[in-house]
């Protein structure tokens, strides 16, 4: 199946108030793994690749970005692929070149104007090569302990910072923090619908490893419509290889323990898949 655009599958989601996932890589594995996951619960998915893991390819987005976009366009299902938490301009140019369907500008550390400035300018950028643009608002805490943890978007900022930027997502700061290893983020839901009653564009929740899972059916009852999941996904594969390994401990081949990883993440994505259609 050809690559799907982002904003198709956001728009459709947002439209019929369903959630829809959107799941890091970090190496082939993961992208095999979500494409399996998204196949085996017949619903679209969004492969992300974050800035920090260009970093982790040793600076080289080329690499794991053309092995993703192929997996995605080996899927059954709809399939979008995404730049995730991109601070510099230069990395959202070379997405766009390699043909991903959108990119997440991260300017959030800015203070107010510059954020607005920046975004502008990358958003300009992309929508005059047809690519989706997400953008953050509010400082979700505990990305590289740059952000504020307890950080609030406030609704008419928010409406004031998609207007002057033309962003086509908002990231909003709701009560999530990202890198959380135990679900006990305390979603404020009354300020998601407030948020969803007059930002007219879709909106994207951060940090949602750390959400209880009835909370984010919730979520996305209340208003939200992308949902971004990493860690989770994290804990998954590296439990299933840690288990293989303490049971196996003379292996040595790594597609002996990197396998039952790829299917737990698999597994788990089919599973959150099915908490977010549940809305």
């Amino acid at each position: 199946m050809p690559l799907t655009p982002t904003g198709d599958i956001v728009r459709s989601a947002a439209a019929d108030g369903r959630g829809v996932g959107a799941f890091n890589v970090i190496q082939i594995e993961h992208a095999e793994a979500l494409v399996a996951g998204a196949e085996r619960a017949g619903a679209p998915v969004i492969l992300q690749i974050s800035e920090n893991a260009v970093k982790y390819h040793g600076g080289a987005l080329e690499p794991i970005a053309l092995a993703t976009l192929a997996i995605a366009r080996s899927a059954a299902v709809p399939v979008a692929v995404h730049l995730d938490h991109a601070t510099k301009p230069e990395l959202v140019h070379e997405a766009v070149a390699l043909g991903f369907g959108s990119v997440m500008f991260d300017a959030s550390v800015l203070p107010y104007e510059e954020n607005v400035a920046a975004t502008k300018e990358v958003t300009e950028y992309c929508h005059a090569r047809g690519v989706f643009v997400e953008a953050e608002l509010g400082e979700v805490g505990g990305k590289d302990g740059v952000h504020a943890p307890g950080a609030r978007t406030n609704p008419d900022e928010a409406v004031e910072f998609v207007r002057a930027t033309g962003v086509d997502a908002l990231a909003i700061a709701v009560g999530t923090s990202h890198a959380m290893l135990e679900k006990t983020a305390a979603l404020d839901l009354d300020l998601i619908a407030a948020h969803r009653a007059v930002v007219p564009v879709p909106l994207v929740l951060h940090g949602s490893s750390g959400v209880p899972e009835d909370d984010l059916t919730r979520a996305v009852e209340a208003g939200m419509t992308k949902i971004n999941i990493a860690t989770a996904l994290n804990q998954a594969f590296t439990k299933a290889v840690r288990d293989y390994l303490a049971a196996n401990p003379t292996v040595v081949d790594t597609r002996k323990y990197l396998a039952p990883g790829r299917e737990a993440v698999a597994a788990e994505v089919t599973r959150l898949l099915g908490v977010l259609k549940a809305a």
